[in-house]
């Protein structure tokens, strides 16, 4: 089982953000072509006072998929293919019991990056896309020496860091 890098999401709305569902389409088009695998989503509101509101999936099919998959991420990475499989049962059964993958604690610690008055969906997404270029890089003995995101507002900075340095 060929397992791709894993990525904590958080996108974050203001009280006037509109919701028309064209980023939840966007997220399905990107599952639908298997450019990433969806761990697992949750919504949260921090009300002004700091308190969290959680929204959770309430499909019970989708969170034993969804707890699968992170079960058996997390059981390759301690014990391989063996690891995979017992956690993939695992996670199944923890995400219907408990509702989601997450753990209060992960959605407190979470929750401080969320600032008050604020609602935000929380992904976790497995990067199918990046298997095939890890694969290729390793069998030419390549190593990842660095991994970093760079977001368009960095490179606005760094241009205008250049630019400040070249006065």
């Amino acid at each position: 089982m060929a397992l791709g890098p894993v990525q904590i999401l958080v996108i974050g709305y203001g009280k006037d953000a509109q919701f028309t569902g064209a980023a939840l389409d966007e997220l399905r088009r990107l599952i639908d072509h298997d450019i990433v695998r969806l761990i697992d989503l949750l919504f949260v509101h921090k009300n002004d006072d700091g308190s969290i509101e959680k929204i959770e999936l309430s499909d019970t099919d989708e969170l034993a998929k969804l707890g699968a998959v992170a079960g058996a991420l997390i059981g390759f990475g301690a014990a391989g293919e063996e690891g995979a499989e017992v956690g993939a049962v695992a996670g199944a059964v923890e995400a219907v019991d408990e509702g989601s993958v997450f753990d209060e604690e992960q959605v407190w610690y979470i929750a401080d990056a969320i600032p008050a008055g604020m609602s935000a969906g929380i992904a976790v997404l497995e990067h199918r896309w990046a298997i095939p270029l890890r694969e290729a890089v390793t069998a030419a003995g390549g190593v990842a020496l660095a991994d970093e995101w760079l977001h368009p507002e960095d490179l606005v900075a760094l241009g205008l860091e250049a630019a400040a340095a070249g006065e």
